[in-house]
């Protein structure tokens, strides 16, 4: 029997009772910082993540008051300066009430023609693009308009598991806080329709001499037709692929007609 040990006897058995001795506690008490440690630093990881949340969230709500007067992409673009990329950039913000309808059904004809119905994400075509990168052909993407808004925004261009994560975040938040219309406007004043040209009045005015009120059916399908990739296509003077898709857009968008943008607002 170890010193530790005591002997007891009960109702004439005996029994040992250990101890705890003083090499027990010494591990107990060496246990105890590390233990410590991983919950302070599970409490300070949660914290952080709630506060990083909190502050997301609060930065959504904010665009329905506020145009922002500059944007994730708009600052990479300018930070590193790609070839060709002017020394001055054209940027007018402008209501969604002062864009021509059909260049508000042109870039959801052209983009993502679910826009007013679905929640941020537009399965099917989450599905379609699987199924066509799986084939192995040319990688084709699935964004939805809250998406690249949300992408233009905020973030950083990267394929990243994290980006494409913090992007499905913030695509609920503006879909929960900002409703389609501001989305919609949001989108057509920050993208990219040329080197340098930032939102869809600068683009008018660019490529016809017009501001964004007062784009047709013909020059709205032209503005979308680029938005694939603006820097390698033209709206003015059109490629053959530009006349080509935008043809296309135009059909979606005859399909698609008016009674798409009265969607956004129900």
């Amino acid at each position: 029997m170890r010193d530790s040990d005591r002997l007891w006897r009960i109702d004439g058995k005996r029994y040992t009772a250990r101890l705890p001795c003083s090499s027990d506690a010494g591990s107990v008490r060496a246990s105890h910082p590390v233990k410590r440690f991983v919950r302070l630093l599970l409490r300070s990881l949660v914290k952080m993540l709630l506060g990083l949340m909190l502050l997301s969230a609060l930065l959504v709500l904010g665009l329905r008051f506020v145009d922002p007067p500059v944007w994730s992409w708009q600052l990479h673009r300018a930070l590193f300066n790609p070839p060709g990329y002017p020394a001055q950039t054209k940027h007018q913000w402008v209501p969604l009430a002062q864009i021509a309808q059909p260049m508000q059904l042109a870039v959801i004809a052209a983009e993502d023609q679910r826009f007013p119905s679905h929640h941020g994400f537009d399965m099917n075509a989450i599905e379609a693009a699987f199924a066509h990168n799986a084939r192995g052909k040319r990688v084709r993407g699935a964004s939805t308009i809250t998406q690249q808004t949300a992408k233009n925004l905020f973030l950083w261009p990267s394929r990243s598991y994290l980006r494409k994560g913090i992007e499905a975040w913030l695509t609920l938040l503006m879909e929960l806080l900002l409703g389609k219309e501001r989305i919609l406007e949001l989108y057509l004043n920050i993208v990219e329709f040329g080197p340098g040209i930032y939102g869809v009045d600068a683009a008018g005015r660019h490529f016809f001499g017009k501001p964004a009120r007062h784009l047709n059916w013909t020059e709205s399908a032209r503005l979308a037709a680029v938005l694939p990739n603006p820097w390698q296509h033209r709206a003015q003077p059109p490629s053959s692929y530009v006349l080509e898709r935008s043809q296309w857009i135009l059909r979606q968008m005859g399909q698609l007609g008016y009674a798409t943008l009265k969607k956004l607002r129900d």
